[in-house]
């Protein structure tokens, strides 16, 4: 290994080169990304010195498999595409903006929100939204100036739910509401009513009446007779007399479980016996959920009503809401859900926006304005011989990087119709952004290696991980396993590492279904006394098939309970081995030391690929010329 200087221009720059291997650079950031990773991993400290020779040694190996054109290979580059992949998209998001979105989640989670809602209908347009949204302001201050909020609910709500609550939500817990509509009511504070806001579903406004700690999660399982439909009070009576009935089975000591299997008329849970999954606050109707969380755990209830039926209900367990790093990958999956799965995307690309200098076209309105008065107004020829072919810039990015209008010509609704050629033009420019954010994010996408240094180090220690497996495959692994000539002579001239301190057992066992069976094949064996082992084995497997099953092994006592019984002596209890319950010796011994290779071949070959390893590398340093910059070598060491 060579140690000598390198172009001053590389001290200089942010990511210096630390090393050549065979003419290919090394850069400063790849070497400490892995270093780093590797301290976590270790007990011991590395010395940089010690890091830097397994460094080019991994490196050699890697230059090796390039040579060898393993990198070239289809299947190798499919699997690398996947890994990019996946790997591009946590760069393609403000992870920043994800996490706090994510704790602010968890924050929500944290307590429960008791409110009052109403809702007025969507308007057709935004026109017409609009002015459902200046009705519901002007509710709100007859509202703020006295007037009942409930009246104003039963006179002007559109939500359904007002028949049975009258517009009291009560208490309610995150995650139960979508998000649009729980991040104002969460963040409405008490005794205050919430500005008009607009949902995909209406138009809305809450008042917060009160906030308390949530109260995690309950199971329970119940037993459930059904209302019949428009039950009459005679028939709910019936029904009664029906739950009664199986309560007072509980009471006598009937098992709970096995009840619901066979009573229950929730079939959904009476498979189960009777257990629901673990739920919180606002999930069931509020009967059912007062009792769930007031039983003590281990209680059974009396029978209780709700609007379905009368339930039995047993508590199994609570449990409180989790920390944020239990709770945290579910969270991440709801908000895949709904609008907080684009916001940290659209954030991103706004960063990337920025970061790649777009710079849209502002004349590009006025100039859409004189080519569709040349043209006569806007129709389908206007798409096909004017947009199609102008050069005119949509925007520019990058340096100086130009795309021109005819790019976006696929985009326009070439039968579209419209009043003027003011709102022609104002259409047209306003399909710019949405497209120049796509070009601009795949741009950033394919570029990514050269603007992120983390996502390079990854992607680098992917692709060189996946080639290295391939060459250590080829060069080193393989060839232990299969060379039996190399492997022998390995051991033959190194048999003086190989002893043991315990005897070992160095035989066959067998084992089978049952008794009979293995009577029968020991009673077969005996009369093949005579012929050879393998013979032997491939004898009976012929003759009783999947009734026996055979292992060769070498064992010392303590490693293998079955062993311990028949060859030690050893009686520890072992009833079966992968359903074969009966076992017995077919041939073997008690060996003091090993007698050949195979009696030691795990260690023997663990050691040879050692040796073709080291050999390898030594002909790696010979064949491929490496220079480390001392000076940047020399900054490392002082930084770490």
């Amino acid at each position: 290994m060579a140690i000598a200087g390198i172009a001053c221009i590389a001290h200089a720059a942010k990511d210096p080169v630390l090393m050549k291997i065979n003419g290919k650079e090394v850069k400063l950031s790849e070497f400490e990304y892995l270093y780093n990773k590797n301290l976590q991993q270790q007990v011991n400290k590395e010395s940089i010195d010690e890091y830097v020779n397994r460094f080019v040694d991994y490196k050699l190996k890697v230059v090796e498999a390039e040579s060898l054109g393993y990198d070239t290979l289809p299947r190798i580059n499919r699997e690398l595409d996947g890994y990019k992949n996946d790997l591009i998209a946590p760069f393609m998001t403000d992870t920043v903006l994800q996490e706090k979105l994510a704790r602010e989640d968890y924050e929500r989670k944290t307590k429960n929100v008791n409110m009052s809602h109403m809702m007025l209908a969507l308007g057709k347009n935004k026109e017409e939204t609009q002015k459902q949204i200046a009705l519901m302001d002007s509710l709100r201050t007859c509202i703020l100036n006295g007037e009942n909020f409930s009246d104003i609910v039963e006179k002007y709500s559109i939500d359904r739910s007002k028949v049975n609550n009258h517009g009291e939500y009560g208490f309610q817990r995150s995650g139960v509401l979508p998000y649009d509509f729980e991040k104002v009511a969460f963040n409405t504070p008490v005794g205050t009513i919430s500005e008009p806001f607009v949902t995909q579903y209406g138009v809305h406004m809450v008042r917060v009446n009160g906030v308390r700690p949530d109260e995690g999660e309950v199971q329970v399982g119940h037993i459930l007779k059904l209302f019949p439909r428009n039950a009459t009070d005679s028939a709910k009576q019936a029904v009664k007399q029906q739950i009664d009935s199986i309560y007072q089975r509980v009471l006598a000591g009937e098992d709970f479980e096995e009840l619901a299997r066979k009573c229950s008329q929730d079939p959904g849970s009476a498979r189960n016996g009777g257990k629901l999954p673990f739920f919180g606050r606002g999930r069931m109707v509020k009967a059912f959920e007062n009792v769930a969380f007031d039983l003590p755990d281990g209680q059974i209830s009396a029978p209780v009503e709700t609007p379905y039926g009368y339930h039995i209900v047993k508590k199994y367990s609570h449990k409180a809401l989790g920390t944020y790093e239990e709770m945290r990958p579910l969270i991440i999956q709801q908000m895949q859900n709904d609008e907080r799965s684009i916001m940290p995307i659209e954030s991103k690309t706004q960063q990337i926006m920025k970061e790649l200098n777009y710079k849209p076209n502002e004349k590009l309105g006025e100039y859409l304005k004189k080519e569709l008065a040349k043209h006569g107004g806007f129709d389908s020829t206007f798409v096909t011989d004017v947009v199609a072919k102008s050069q005119e810039p949509i925007f520019t990015y990058g340096k100086g990087i130009k795309v021109p209008l005819k790019e976006l010509a696929s985009r326009i609704n070439a039968k579209s119709k419209y009043a003027n050629n003011d709102i022609a033009s104002a259409e047209i420019v306003g399909l710019v952004e949405n497209y120049a954010k796509n070009v601009l994010r795949k741009h950033y996408g394919d570029n990514l290696v050269d603007l992120n240094p983390d996502y390079r180090n990854l992607l680098n220690e992917y692709r060189d991980g996946t080639l290295l497996f391939e060459v250590m495959n080829k060069e080193v692994w393989s060839k232990a396993k299969t060379d039996e000539d190399g492997l022998e002579a390995y051991y033959k001239a190194n048999s003086g590492k190989y002893s043991w301190d315990a005897p070992h057992f160095k035989g066959i066992m067998i084992c089978a279904k049952n008794d009979s069976i293995l009577k029968e094949a020991l009673t077969t064996a005996a009369q093949w006394s005579d012929v050879p082992v393998d013979t032997l084995t491939s004898n009976l497997n012929n003759k009783f098939g999947r009734n026996i099953k055979m292992l060769r092994v070498i064992s010392k006592k303590g490693d293998d309970a079955m062993v311990d019984n028949i060859a030690f002596g050893e009686v520890k209890g072992v009833s079966s081995f992968n359903g074969y319950p009966v076992y017995a010796k077919l041939t073997g011994k008690i060996i003091s030391q090993p007698e050949e290779m195979s009696d030691v071949r795990g260690m023997v070959s663990s050691d040879y690929q050692d040796e073709l390893e080291k050999r390898w590398i030594d002909g790696l340093h010979k064949k491929y010329k490496v220079v480390i910059d001392k000076k940047v070598l020399k900054q490392v060491k002082a930084k770490y």
